[in-house]
């Protein structure tokens, strides 16, 4: 029988052969920390081991500032400083300040991420960095801590699941709608600890932004990692980040034709609709078409699910379709996921755009995932944004949030209240 993805992976990381529900130790290639959740790695590494001990290889820590950036507070401020001064002692040169944006984005911008690499993070939504076939996981700060000390980390080899998606999407559908469709069907506990392979013709024409956008949820299914190999213009975008060695990986991981998945599920998109998560859980999933006309007070897009450039280009081109305004009752928030996507906007005049239609675009940050940042909402109040989680009271106690695809947020943002996007940009013949 043949091995599937992560087996390989997780081989590679433990150096000897791995069987299915086995726990083994795993070389770590990356181990990151954001702005929260970081100080506290750095001071229990210190408190453990001495503030004068090393790091194992200081070429493999990473740290983010993504949550709260530019700091909002002197605690936050202050809990930055101890960040930067452990790097400087340590001589860790990837540091992504303030100026920079989502964790995982920027360093998959930067080139540290590879197939096949081992990654810690303290962030629950590491494991989208599966969308280029890396093993990231999120972990807490103690597991981060450790993991400094000879680079290693401890794990039980999931089992897979493989999903095969076909299909093109129709208009005004996208892969955040596929997305919905499985996080629904599935629902919290559908993927428990399992690793998942995505494939398929969709899958192998699918850009960056998508395969970022199919992984980045399958943290709300329980899963382990989401894992696709890169293929295509991804292939070569890597490459030209990452370096050679990305090829030669891609062809050494891949799962074998004859691995062998717990189970698998089988998805055509051609005929998918525009879906909302609904109050107050992402597997809460419905047509667009059948919560529309619920008012909305706040609009927020961006999030590691959706704030690469494609994502706003397709909440532009619905703007743009809509008459280039949003309604004058409605808040609007958008958020690009990196400095390099925020520039790419600029560019290309999506960011005068949106400013000219009185949108608060912001700069690059995890923004409105939690109620820790500017534009947490208050009790009562209703928004839909392209965030991962919609628990009540995340972004502000007593408020409910829909999750939706960049288009049927900005699509409800022009009408003021939930709105199908294929009724601003037109329905196929």
């Amino acid at each position: 029988m043949g091995k599937t993805c992560i087996v390989k992976i997780m081989e590679r990381a433990a150096g000897r052969p791995v069987r299915v529900g086995e726990r083994v130790w795993c070389r770590v290639d990356l181990a990151s920390a954001r702005d929260f959740g970081g100080a506290n790695c750095v001071l229990q590494f210190e408190k453990e081991m001495g503030k004068e001990a090393k790091v194992w290889d200081p070429d493999k820590v990473a740290y983010t500032f993504d949550l709260q950036a530019p700091a909002h507070s002197e605690k936050v401020a202050n809990n930055q400083k101890i960040i930067r001064e452990f790097a400087k002692r340590q001589g860790i040169r990837h540091l992504f300040d303030v100026n920079h944006g989502v964790g995982q984005h920027v360093m998959l911008e930067a080139g540290l991420i590879k197939p096949g690499d081992v990654i810690l993070g303290t962030d629950s939504h590491m494991n989208l960095l599966g969308g280029v076939g890396a093993f990231a996981t999120g972990v807490g700060n103690s597991d981060v801590a450790a993991s400094y000390i000879n680079g290693t980390a401890w794990f039980r080899v999931p089992e897979t699941m493989k999903i095969e998606v076909t299909g093109s999407f129709p208009r005004g559908v996208c892969m955040r709608d596929l997305l919905t469709k499985i996080v629904g069907d599935l629902g919290a506990n559908g993927m428990d600890y399992l690793a998942v392979e995505f494939t398929g013709e969709t899958i192998d024409n699918a850009t960056l932004a998508e395969r970022i956008t199919l992984c980045s949820m399958v943290t709300e299914m329980s899963g382990k990692v989401p894992l696709i190999m890169p293929s295509g213009e991804v292939l070569d975008w890597l490459v030209e980040r990452a370096g050679q060695e990305v090829v030669e990986r891609v062809k050494t991981l891949s799962a074998d034709p004859d691995a062998e998945y717990c189970r698998v599920l089988r998805y055509d998109v051609s005929a998918l609709e525009p879906l909302a998560s609904c109050p107050d859980a992402p597997d809460n999933v419905k047509p667009v078409r059948e919560v529309a006309g619920v008012h909305i007070d706040q609009v927020h897009i961006g999030s590691c699910s959706n704030g690469r450039y494609e994502d706003m280009k397709a909440a532009y081109d619905v703007l743009m379709a809509g008459g280039g305004a949003v309604d004058p009752g409605t808040r609007v928030i958008v958020t690009p996921s990196t400095t390099e996507v925020q520039l790419e906007c600029i560019k290309n005049g999506l960011a005068a755009a949106f400013l000219e239609a009185r949108i608060v675009f912001t700069n690059p940050t995890c923004a409105l995932c939690t109620a820790e940042h500017y534009g947490a909402m208050p009790s009562g109040d209703v928004g839909i944004a392209t965030n991962n989680r919609n628990f009540i009271g995340k972004v502000g106690k007593g408020s409910h949030t829909y999750l939706s695809s960049p288009m049927t947020a900005m699509a409800s943002a022009v009408r003021g209240r939930i709105t199908d996007p294929r009724d601003i940009l037109g329905r196929e013949e």
